[in-house]
C-alpha cells in the first residue's frame, strides 16, 4: 500500500530528542523551542513567532489577541478544517461562511463585503495548499472596514504571496506542524504576530496568563499572574523533533514541489481530454507541494475512483465537508450569499498521496492507476 501521508523524518530527530532530555529542560520554551521560533522569524520576516501546541491552539490565541467576543461575526469559508470556526465560536461569535473560488478552493475575496455587517470583526483567509487567498483584495477590506485579519496558514510554511512569506501578511498568521503537514512536530503549531505591540500579550495568554516569560529573561523580579491565558507551549522534546526538519526545510520543500510536478505533468493528458481538473496556480503565488489533487466530473465517479485506487493499493482520499453544512456549522453559523462552488467542488476534489519520502516510481505507478481507471 502507498499510505496517503508518511510523517517526514530526516534522522536527527531521535538525536535533538534525546540532547532535550540530557538538557534537561523538556517542558515549554527550551532551548529547541527558542531555535524554532528564532528560526521561522529570520525565515517568514514576523516580528514574533511563538511555538504552540497546535495551529487549533495558534487560531485560539489569535482570537484572544483579537479580542473577539460574543456577538461578534467572523468572515471565512466553509471549505475548511474545523479549527478555523472553533477558535472563534468558543469566543462566542458567530462563523458567516462565504462561497470559494472553484479555481482555488480559496475564500472568494469578490464576497467578502457583503458580508460585512456591524458586527465583523476579522476576516480569516485559509490559504488551501499552501496556495494564497487574494490578500491585497483581503487587507484592503480589513483596512477599510478596520478589521483583523488572521490568516490560516496551516498548510503554509515555505509559501509565498508576492514575495510575503503567508502567515505574515495578516495581523496574525497561524501555522500547523502536526504529522500530516511538510515540516512536523506531531502536533503542534506556531502563531506570527505581525505588529510587535501584541508580543507581551500573546507571551501572557500563551503563558497561563503569566509574565513567566519576562521572568525568565530578568525584566521582572518574579512572575505574576497578569490575564486569562491558558498552556499554549509545546514541550521542547517536539521542538527538537521540528527542529530536526526546519533545518532540512528547503530540501524537503524542494522534493515534494519535484512530485507535485510530476503529477501535474503526467495528469495533462487527463486534463486536456476533460477527465480531470487539476490545480490552479495564480501569478503572484509561490506554493509548497503541501498537497496535490485532482477534480472528478461529479461524487459518483470520485467515491469509484477512490475505491480503484484503493483496491490497487494507493490510498487517495477526499477532504473537508464544508463546515455549514455540519451540525455545528448550523449551530454556530451562517451562510451569506449562495453556496455555488463550495458544495460542488467538496464532492469532487480528491487527493492523491504526497509526503518528503514519496518516490519518483511510486508517482509514475500511481499515476498509471488513474489513467487506467480513465481508459487512457
Amino acid at each position: 500500500m502507498i499510505n496517503f501521508n508518511v510523517p517526514p523524518f530526516t534522522g536527527k530527530e531521535i538525536e535533538y530528542i534525546k540532547q532535550s532530555v540530557e538538557n534537561q529542560k523538556i517542558c515549554g520554551d527550551g532551548p529547541f523551542t527558542q531555535k524554532c521560533n528564532e528560526w521561522i522569524e529570520e525565515k517568514t520576516g514576523t516580528a514574533k513567532c511563538l511555538l504552540t501546541t497546535s495551529c487549533t491552539h495558534a487560531t485560539e490565541l489569535a482570537a484572544l489577541l483579537a479580542d473577539i467576543k460574543e456577538g461578534d461575526e467572523v468572515i471565512m469559508p466553509s471549505y475548511t478544517f474545523v479549527s478555523t470556526a472553533d477558535a472563534f465560536v468558543l469566543r462566542g461569535a458567530t462563523a458567516v461562511f462565504v462561497d470559494i473560488r472553484p479555481d482555488t478552493m480559496n475564500i472568494d475575496e469578490n464576497l467578502i463585503e457583503a458580508a460585512i455587517t456591524p458586527k465583523t470583526r476579522a476576516i480569516v483567509p485559509m490559504h488551501y495548499a499552501g496556495v494564497s487567498c487574494e490578500m491585497d483584495k483581503i487587507m484592503e477590506l480589513a483596512q477599510k472596514y478596520n478589521l483583523f485579519v488572521i490568516e490560516d496558514a496551516a498548510q503554509c510554511i515555505m509559501a509565498t504571496y508576492k514575495g510575503k512569506a503567508l502567515g505574515t501578511i495578516g495581523d496574525f498568521g497561524c501555522y500547523s506542524f502536526h504529522e500530516t503537514k511538510n515540516l512536523s512536530m506531531g502536533e503542534g503549531g506556531a502563531i506570527l504576530i505581525k505588529d510587535e505591540k501584541y508580543i507581551n500579550e500573546a507571551e501572557i495568554i500563551r503563558e497561563k496568563g503569566t509574565n513567566r516569560s519576562q521572568y525568565y529573561r530578568g525584566q521582572v523580579d518574579k512572575y505574576r499572574w497578569m490575564n486569562y491565558g491558558s498552556s499554549y507551549l509545546p514541550s521542547d522534546m517536539n521542538a527538537a523533533y521540528l527542529w530536526a526538519q526546519l533545518e532540512l526545510a528547503a530540501e524537503i520543500t524542494k522534493a515534494r514541489l519535484a512530485r507535485w510536478e510530476q503529477y501535474n505533468t503526467l495528469l495533462q493528458p487527463l486534463k486536456e481530454r476533460g477527465l480531470l481538473e487539476l490545480p490552479t496556480i495564480p501569478e503572484g503565488c509561490v506554493h509548497n507541494g503541501h498537497m496535490y489533487y485532482a477534480k472528478t466530473r461529479d461524487l459518483e465517479e470520485r467515491t469509484e475512483l477512490i475505491e480503484f485506487l484503493k483496491e490497487n493499493g494507493i490510498w487517495s482520499v477526499f477532504h473537508y465537508v464544508p463546515l455549514h453544512t455540519a451540525p455545528a456549522g448550523q449551530k454556530f453559523g451562517k451562510f451569506v450569499g449562495e453556496d455555488v462552488y463550495t458544495t460542488k467542488e467538496s464532492e469532487r476534489i480528491f487527493r492523491l498521496p504526497m509526503f518528503y519520502a514519496l518516490k519518483e516510481s511510486e508517482v509514475d505507478y500511481i499515476v498509471s492507476k488513474v489513467k487506467e481507471f480513465y481508459h487512457v
